[in-house]
């Protein structure tokens, strides 16, 4: 396919020809709920992200995947006349393949040939807007390629290797090889100072008291939409894409009664999701760690609402974040019901999770509410009494914490639950009263 020209301002402008994508899975017993139908549905849509136009699809009914094939070697030679009929450039298959699976398909049909992770990597690299952000993705992609490494690291000789650097009876393979293993041993100490600048960061929260909610989701369920409108501004890139938001984003948030929280918006998961993303964005991943709540996002709207539930457990397990108390958001309620469209009508919680709508403001106060019940059930009880001089500590009460605050001639009695260090301040500042013989305690 040639690439087209246009002329601008004298100028002239090659459009990068739009790749013909064909796509291709296997149906086997352990697809976690999800035929390959369903699945392919969704390799479509990240095919469309990264650019490309799906020409065609095909799935094959086996036990397990072919170890030289993929599919079985009479599917493979059938994709031939695919081929022929649909013109398609590149072949997509739906599960990771090996090195193996990768060239005999590419030398069968002669085409590019690449899998499920590699189309994620791209994407990922598309949209990484951040220098924290691309770092992670070249990572990613780093230790995605080492198996599959074909002389493409040839130009890194120039800056590490080559002529003077090879070691006795060296091929250029192996160079290549040791080229990228230096290059990833780099780009994970970057990383890793991006994890230690953010653990930094939550220590500075951690030091303010102020509680944090991680919001988590499958892809394109509507986090970033959801932050932009509990902040009440547009703080989050929000689109109709899979993969929209890769850089974290974190905001304070006002909650019920006074409360506020920092949230974060994270990348999303996705079934399937590479291993290698998983690794090299666990610095920014690990912000669900440390929240102190995590807010689920689920698209009510999506058939598949349950298997991306399961997917986004599976992840948080990985991240050691699977028992993190979890408020749940059933967001698009207004696509399920029209009648969601009202932010004044009242929002039912089912099962234990709220009916949102993030695009009309539908359940948010509810939703507010039940962050703010939340952390406060984590807090510890309290029924002091603070003298008025400690007026910083209170405002940050009434801030941070759940609690009632019941004004007297010469103290504020505070109860509730507060943060375990907020607790700590208060039963300390309530003590030094006391022992003073401040009049609220005689």
């Amino acid at each position: 396919m040639k690439p087209q020209a246009s002329a601008t301002n004298g100028m002239i402008e090659l459009a990068v020809p739009i790749e013909r994508a064909f796509l291709l899975a296997v149906d086997t017993d352990s697809n976690d709920g999800w035929t390959a139908e369903e699945s392919l549905a969704e390799l479509a849509s990240l095919a469309t992200t990264a650019g490309a136009e799906v020409v065609g699809a095909e799935w094959q009914n086996r036990r397990h995947v072919d170890p030289n094939w993929y599919v079985g070697k009479g599917r493979a030679e059938e994709l031939l006349s695919a081929k022929s009929e649909t013109g398609f450039d590149v072949l997509i298959a739906d599960d990771e393949l090996s090195p193996a699976q990768q060239r005999a398909l590419e030398e069968l049909l002669k085409v590019k040939v690449i899998d499920r992770s590699r189309l994620i990597l791209d994407i990922f690299a598309l949209h990484a807007q951040t220098h924290e952000g691309r770092l992670q993705v070249e990572l990613a992609q780093l230790e995605y390629q080492l198996p599959r490494l074909t002389r493409m690291w040839t130009h890194l000789s120039r800056t590490g290797g080559g002529i003077g650097t090879r070691g006795p009876g060296e091929s250029q393979l192996e160079t290549d090889r040791r080229l990228i293993r230096d290059r990833i041993k780099k780009m994970k100490l970057r990383v890793d100072q991006v994890r230690q600048q953010r653990s930094t960061a939550a220590r500075a929260r951690d030091r303010r008291l102020m509680p944090t909610v991680g919001i988590v989701g499958y892809t394109n369920a509507g986090k970033s939409t959801l932050l932009n409108s509990l902040v009440g501004e547009e703080v989050a890139r929000a689109e109709d894409k899979l993969f929209a938001t890769l850089d974290p984003t974190s905001r304070q948030v006002r909650l019920g009664d006074g409360q506020a929280a920092i949230i974060t918006d994270t990348v999303g998961f996705i079934h399937k999701l590479p291993h290698q993303l998983v690794d090299a964005f666990r610095a920014t991943l690990e912000e669900v760690n440390r929240a102190d709540v995590l807010l689920e996002v689920v698209d009510a709207s999506d058939p598949h609402a349950p298997e991306h539930r399961v997917t986004v457990q599976a992840v948080l397990d990985e991240l050691g974040a699977g028992d993190r108390p979890r408020v749940v958001a059933l967001n698009k309620a207004d696509l399920v019901n029209p009648k969601s469209a009202d932010p004044a009508l009242p929002a039912p919680i089912v099962a234990g999770a709220v009916r949102i709508s993030a695009t009309t403001g539908y359940g948010l106060d509810t939703l507010r509410l039940e962050l703010s019940t939340m952390i406060g059930s984590l807090g510890v009880a309290v029924d002091l009494d603070i003298p008025y001089a400690a007026g910083e500590l209170i405002a940050r009460i009434r801030e941070r914490g759940s609690v009632e605050l019941e004004y007297g001639g010469s103290a504020v009695r505070v109860r509730g639950r507060v943060a375990p260090a907020l607790a700590g301040e208060l039963e300390a500042v309530a003590a030094a009263a006391e022992l003073l013989g401040d009049p609220a305690h005689a």
